[in-house]
């Protein structure tokens, strides 16, 4: 028995390029270009956690179908101010071996013109530039079930799918725009240099800060060294998005988990002592920890000032 092809509704037709700032990997495209080809629009920003778990799959789909008519595009639309330089997400694009055409939407004009709200967020384009479906979120397998049938794929690293059954902790952006659960007493100073302590222990979900630091709309900056950021989490992976306050510095930093070094449970960018250097602004795996998965209790010590630091992300 031959299976019955899906039939897919139409959801619009595929919009301009035009609002691209750049492009990497390719000259610009447009969508009279690629009538007669299948397009996959992936819409990304580089410190997306949810994003690097999906990466793998759309790596493969584009290597194992592109000369079969399929188009993969990539649209970079930065979240954080940082992801607006060019020379990141190009260090990026070679970094995670992104190799096919990546438009650069640094204003978000194909954002807009696309109505997404979403990172990262997939758009299934046919032949006749019609869009026929898509997906947002990684859902619970890198890309909700779409197409894994169709590749094979050994994710590693910041690409490998979260630990679903013992994730319990959301992301928590660190800057006041968006945070929640801040336990240092006496709560954030905005845009105000303080020197905060921690409580300790910390409740499930919640973080604080020690030392001598600035609060801001997107991040939070350390003016001075030695300051602390602590967390209690429950997952598998603690990532933090993060990186230097002024380019080509770089800021040493060491983790511990339960008030000792991690060991096994070291992340890619840690080693067994805990020890580790913030010289990118990027997403950082500090703890990739083996079961069984507890609460726990983290703590980042940064020995340099001038980091910035963004966004907890799990898995």
């Amino acid at each position: 028995m031959k299976p019955v092809a899906a039939q897919l509704p139409v959801e619009g037709e595929l919009p301009s390029f035009g609002g691209a700032t750049g492009w990497l990997n390719s000259q610009p495209l447009t969508p009279a270009g690629l009538r007669g080809k299948v397009a996959l629009i992936n819409i990304w920003t580089y410190t997306c956690i949810n994003w690097l778990r999906q990466l793998p799959y759309v790596r493969a789909w584009a290597e194992k179908y592109k000369d079969r008519g399929l188009v993969v595009i990539g649209v970079h639309s930065p979240e954080f101010a940082f992801e607006k330089n060019v020379d990141n997400v190009r260090r990026a694009v070679a970094d995670l071996k992104v190799d096919y055409p990546v438009a650069i939407d640094s204003d978000h004009a194909i954002w807009r013109a696309f109505n997404n709200e979403y990172w990262p967020a997939l758009y299934f384009v046919d032949a006749r530039g019609r869009i026929r479906h898509h997906q947002f979120g990684e859902g619970e397998s890198g890309t909700g079930g779409v197409g894994q049938e169709l590749v094979s794929v050994v994710a590693r690293g910041l690409e490998a799918a979260a630990d679903w059954g013992s994730l319990k902790s959301p992301e928590i952006y660190v800057g006041y725009g968006r945070t929640e659960n801040f336990a240092s007493p006496g709560g954030a100073a905005l845009n105000t240099r303080r020197v905060y302590t921690a409580p300790a222990p910390l409740k499930l979900n919640h973080w604080a800060l020690s030392g001598d630091w600035t609060v801001e709309e997107q991040a939070i900056v350390l003016n001075k060294a030695d300051g602390r950021i602590a967390y209690c989490f429950h997952a598998r992976d603690l990532n933090l998005v993060m990186g230097p306050a002024a380019r080509g510095a770089s800021v040493r930093f060491r983790v511990v988990i339960d008030r000792k070094p991690p060991g096994a449970a070291h992340g890619i960018d840690v080693d067994d002592r805990g020890n580790g250097r913030v010289a990118e602004q990027r997403l950082y795996q500090l703890i990739r920890q083996p079961k069984p998965i507890a609460d726990r209790q983290f703590e980042i010590e940064f020995l340099d000032s001038g980091v910035e630091a963004y966004v907890f992300t799990f898995g």
